[in-house]
C-alpha cells in the first residue's frame, strides 16, 4: 500500500467537505445509490465532514429521493473528482437522526433548507468505506478498509 497516496486522498477529501473547504471552493462529490429498480443513480452532494477514508457524513431531508434509496438498499459509492485526481470510495451508507450527531454536523449552508439542527426533517447521512481506488499523482491505489 502507498501511505503517500492514501494520506493525500485523505488530505483531498477534506478540503472537500463543508467543514473545512476553503470558501468559494464549492465542496462537492458524487453519491451513487441503488434505486427502487435495482438501477444506479448519482447525485451531486456536499459532504459535511470526513473521517479519513473511512467514513464521509452528508446532510440531507428525511423526505429525500437519497434517503428513500438508502431505506432500501445501504450499499453505495462516493466519488471526489479534481484536475489530477479521482477519489472513488465504495462501502455502505446509514440515516442518522440522533439529535447529538446533527448538531455536530451541522454547517451554515443548511440554514437554506432546514431551521436549524433540531428540524425533524433534517438528518444527517453516515457512509463508511469498504474499498478504495484512488487515482493521485497519476499514480493509482486500490485497497479494502
Amino acid at each position: 500500500m502507498d501511505q503517500e497516496i492514501l494520506n493525500k486522498a485523505e488530505d483531498l477529501i477534506r478540503r472537500h467537505t463543508a467543514h473545512d473547504a476553503p470558501a468559494g471552493a464549492g465542496p462537492y462529490c458524487v453519491l451513487a445509490l441503488i434505486d427502487a429498480q435495482g438501477y444506479p443513480t448519482a447525485s451531486t452532494v456536499t459532504p459535511a465532514k470526513a473521517a479519513g477514508l473511512r467514513e464521509i457524513t452528508f446532510c440531507t431531508g428525511l423526505a429525500s429521493n437519497k434517503v428513500g434509496r438508502i431505506r432500501e438498499c445501504r450499499r453505495a459509492a462516493v466519488c471526489f473528482n479534481g484536475a489530477a485526481h479521482s477519489i472513488t470510495l465504495v462501502g455502505d451508507i446509514e440515516i442518522v437522526t440522533d439529535p447529538a450527531v446533527k448538531k455536530e454536523m451541522w454547517y451554515v449552508g443548511l440554514a437554506h433548507h432546514f431551521t436549524g439542527p433540531e428540524d425533524p426533517e433534517y438528518c444527517v447521512l453516515r457512509f463508511r468505506t469498504k474499498r478504495f481506488n484512488l487515482f493521485v499523482d497519476w499514480r493509482e491505489v486500490a485497497g479494502t478498509l
